[in-house]
This record gives C-alpha cells, sequence and structure tokens, in this order.
C-alpha cells in the first residue's frame, strides 16, 4: 500500500495504521465483498482495542507509536481474525511491547463520546504539492466562547478525554491533565508511492467514524480497485469495538445476510462520515473526489485549470 502520512500518534492515524497492517496479509482484491468487510470490520475492532488501551497525547505518555504500527504486532493480533466467526466485543487490547500470537489481555477501554462538528479539506496545486486538513470544534458552537477581538469559536475537545480509566489498576494514557491534548480520531491521510510521490490524499469529519471512514476508503480504492468517488461513495459500517456494528443504508441484502450468519450484528446508521480527496493521475494532472450524496453532497472541483 506504499508509505502513509498521517497525524500525530495522538490523533486516529495510528489506529487507521495499525489496521492496515492487520489487513496486510489478506489479498483484498480477491476477496469477495462479505469477506473483504469482514475482514475490514474484525481489523477495526482490534485496532479500536489497542487505541483505547496504548494511545494518548505523546507530549505527556509513553505511547509504543512504532511498535503499535509494526507488522509484528499487527500478524499477532490478525491471527485472532477466523473466516467462520466473529470476535465477541469488547475485544482486549495486545501489548505491543511484548506481542504475542492471537494473544490478549487486560481490561478493554471504551470508545470515549467524540463530537461530529468536524471539517475536513483536501487540496493539490499544480506542482504537486498536497494537504490534508482536518479541524474539529467537537460540537455545534464548540465550547460557546468566542475569542474577543478575533471572532473564532473555542473547540469543546476536552469530551475526548477518558474521565475514568477501564481498570483502576492500569494506568490510561488519555486521562485528562494540565496542557494535555486530549485523544483524536481526526486521521488527514497523504498516500505516497515508493518515490515518495502523492498517489492519494483524503480525511473526513465524522467524530470516532473518521478512523473506519478513512479506512473503509483507503481499502476501497487502494485493494479493492475503486474508483476514488466510488471508494467514497460505498455504503460504510463502522466498527468501535463495540457490540453492534453501525452500518449505512444501501449495502446489498444478500452480502448482510452472509454476515450476520458468521455472527456479525448490525444498528443502522443513516450517514457516516464524509469524506473527501484528490488523487494523483499520469501526467501532473489531479482528480478531485467527495461525497455524492452524503451531507446534500459535497464539492469537488479544479478551482485553476491548467492551461
Amino acid at each position: 500500500l506504499g508509505v502513509y502520512s498521517m497525524a500525530p500518534s495522538s490523533s486516529g492515524g495510528t489506529t487507521v495504521g495499525e489496521a492496515l497492517n492487520i489487513l496486510e496479509r489478506t489479498d483484498l482484491s480477491k476477496a469477495s465483498e462479505a469477506e473483504y468487510l469482514h475482514r475490514y470490520i474484525e481489523a477495526s475492532r482490534i485496532a479500536f482495542a489497542d487505541r483505547g488501551r496504548w494511545v494518548g497525547d505523546p507530549a505527556f505518555e509513553d505511547v509504543p507509536t512504532k511498535e503499535l504500527l509494526s507488522q509484528r504486532f499487527a500478524d499477532s493480533r490478525e491471527c485472532l481474525i477466523k473466516d467462520d466467526a466473529v470476535l465477541t466485543s469488547p475485544v482486549a487490547p495486545g501489548d505491543p511491547r511484548d506481542p504475542k500470537a492471537c494473544d490478549s489481555g487486560g481490561t478493554a477501554a471504551p470508545t470515549t463520546y467524540e463530537g461530529d462538528s468536524t471539517t475536513h479539506l483536501t487540496v493539490a496545486d499544480k506542482w504537486g504539492n498536497v494537504v490534508s486538513y482536518t479541524l474539529t470544534i467537537e460540537q455545534t458552537g464548540g465550547s460557546g466562547i468566542t475569542v474577543p477581538g478575533r471572532g473564532f469559536i473555542l473547540n469543546n475537545e476536552l469530551t475526548d478525554f477518558s474521565f475514568t480509566p477501564a481498570n483502576p489498576a492500569v494506568h490510561d494514557p488519555n486521562l485528562p491533565g494540565p496542557g494535555k491534548r486530549p485523544r483524536s480520531s481526526m486521521s488527514p491521510t497523504i498516500v505516497l508511492d515508493r518515490q515518495d510521490r502523492p498517489v492519494v490524499a483524503l480525511g473526513s469529519p465524522g467524530g470516532a467514524t473518521i478512523i473506519t471512514t478513512v479506512l473503509q476508503t483507503l481499502t476501497g480504492f487502494l485493494d479493492r480497485g475503486l474508483p476514488l468517488v466510488d471508494a467514497i461513495a460505498a455504503p460504510r459500517a463502522s466498527q468501535r469495538n463495540a457490540a453492534q456494528t453501525e452500518l449505512e443504508p444501501g449495502l446489498d441484502a444478500q452480502v448482510r445476510k452472509r454476515l450476520e450468519a458468521i455472527g456479525h450484528s448490525f444498528k443502522a446508521n443513516p450517514e457516516i462520515g464524509a469524506a473527501t480527496g484528490v488523487q494523483r493521475l499520469p501526467g501532473g494532472k489531479w482528480l478531485a473526489a467527495a461525497e455524492t450524496v452524503r451531507r446534500g453532497g459535497g464539492s469537488a472541483m479544479v478551482v485553476r485549470p491548467v492551461r
């Protein structure tokens, strides 16, 4: 899949990266739609379990980012996935510092609430510079405080902290503290090829569903071979180490039945995420893509065409 450049380890980038590594051993291009979604959902479930135990503000916490993103750790977690069965959430985290095959232990941490009043944009210029940018105020109106004389609203990100640890005997890296940043799901992503040239860039709003939106769009585009706009438009599922997987309308009924037959349980979510992306084309041209339906349709355009 090339090289992924993501936001700091306090964000969702680490979680997306771990899930991608878990999926690395599976040829998703040859999997059926049900097989692909099963693997994607289970990889999301496992990555969220590890995120809840290990990810916090790296300025205050010893976050094992390198270990979480190692293929060795991903392989030790991937073997939990079975073709004919579904893991039971909450899945306990693994230990990236000492990975053991198919081993998980400790108490699973719940996914904290994250609001969805988030904005994402992805842009590229004629020189090939790319920006994937996500900004959130957490909820409508943010904290309700406007900076005097400046006119912008302060966010309400304190809700992203874990206010009680999942296990009082185990340190929670996402507990609040002075000057500390809460864990976030923002996952602005740029994919590079082996020559460090951008291939595609994307991101999304959506609170904790940002991670799964970015992951599903990336795998749809890079592994399944969907055009970028189709990878963005595809019906989404979001599993965040919960008992049920959130599912948008539009998934083929037979695919859903096959997933339910092996143990998947779904609950309806009318709209998950709102992605935008740009893709580098041969000859230095760019393709811009956004939502076709979600949130009334996104905006994708070329502002200054090459003449």
